[in-house]
């Protein structure tokens, strides 16, 4: 008997009609679609408009506004957002010439709002750019039905225990594949740095990494890649969450660990300025996991237990080659004596402009305690 997965309404929709219209040519206008984050500091939203020609850099496209009332970041009585776009990328969906833009949002007063965590990012980048810091982060995120149930799993109970489905092949160990491989190519096409994929722990959760990006880049790649990922998933009709434990239980958490390196530590002999910074980072784990969520450690208290491949929460551990440290030293680095260190510590829902100013300040600006210091304008 044939079991009804629990797919949205839309993706029942003739994709063939659809394609007839995309494919119609649009006489010299162009399409952009708007993106940015909304005042939950996790979801993104988009609409769009036709400009007369196609933007050629990033200063081509105006800026726009929207209703902020509507997305948790305004009152209705001084509604109007500005979108300040700030990284041009083609679009999978309604194909060239078209355009995706990731906008900051400032308020009306022309001051970030308060999720746009790129603002101060950028500050921080801005400083430490002779420092050249590479980031590449591993993006876990866990594919749903309609229902909020995984996709694929069985309705009324659950799959075989953790083992072989990491990595998996096959029907009975894999969910969804075809949305991670229309979601990769979708990324390239867009020119997103996506640099590879990969069936995670537990059944129905995946993995996309994006990088290496220098300095404010790596924020702006991940947040596109996160847009595309939900997109795809629209059209499929299932719904990707990143929560960082979205099934209690002996099941692997989602997270969104970090690899960083700085120029220092990719040279010869950089494997002691990799330690530094590391011991940098043991100074300062509170303020750490306090930005690696939305929530100020709420969420990623019920990832980082000690267990499932995961740090405790409470502690700050670092190892070679191990998985349940806090911070990760590859085995070919400590081999090597240079490379890069990964922090296993962010949740799968972090924003990653957090992550990545969290890390400069600390192991580059050399900023203690839980302040952080304002730089101002540079």
């Amino acid at each position: 008997r044939a079991v009804a997965m629990s797919v949205s309404h839309s993706s029942r929709l003739n994709k063939l009609v659809r394609e007839q219209y995309v494919r119609l040519p649009q006489d010299g206008l162009v399409q952009v679609t708007y993106v940015w984050i909304d005042g939950s500091g996790e979801g993104v939203r988009c609409k769009s408009r036709t400009l007369d020609k196609e933007p050629k850099s990033i200063e081509d496209v105006p800026e726009w506004n929207f209703d902020g009332s509507s997305t948790a970041q305004a009152e209705g009585s001084n509604s109007d957002m500005f979108l300040v776009p700030v990284c041009m990328f083609r679009d999978p969906f309604c194909l060239d010439p078209n355009k995706l833009v990731l906008c900051e949002v400032l308020k009306y007063n022309r001051k970030p709002a308060e999720t746009n965590l790129r603002h101060t990012c950028k500050k921080v980048m801005d400083l430490v750019k002779d420092s050249h810091p590479w980031f590449g982060m591993e993006q876990e995120y866990t594919l749903l039905g309609i229902n909020g149930h995984p996709y694929g799993w069985p309705d009324n109970g659950f799959p075989g225990p953790q083992g072989p489905y990491y990595c998996g092949v096959g029907a009975d160990k894999v969910y969804g594949r075809d949305i991670v491989e229309s979601h990769y190519k979708a990324c390239l096409y867009a020119g997103v740095k996506i640099c590879g994929t990969n069936a995670e722990v537990m059944p129905s959760q995946w993995e996309f990494q994006v990088g290496p990006c220098e300095g404010i880049e790596m924020g702006d790649h991940l947040w596109m890649a996160r847009f595309i990922l939900h997109r795809v998933c629209e059209d499929f009709g299932v719904v990707a969450t990143l929560d960082p434990k979205p099934m209690t239980g002996n099941w692997n958490g989602a997270g969104c660990h970090t690899n960083y390196s700085t120029e220092e530590m990719r040279r010869e002999g950089g494997l002691k300025h990799i330690e530094a910074a590391i011991e940098k980072l043991s100074k300062r784990h509170d303020y750490h996991i306090c930005v690696y969520d939305p929530r100020g450690g709420r969420d990623n208290s019920r990832r980082l237990t000690g267990h499932h491949e995961t740090s405790n929460i409470f502690e700050f551990s670092a190892g070679v080659a191990n998985r349940g440290a806090s911070i990760r030293i590859p085995r070919q680095v400590g081999q090597d004596g240079y490379g890069y260190f990964e922090d296993r510590r962010p949740a799968a829902n972090c924003d990653p402009y957090a992550v990545t100013e969290a890390i400069m300040r600390t192991t580059v600006l050399n900023e203690t305690g839980v302040e952080t210091k304002d730089y101002g304008d540079h």
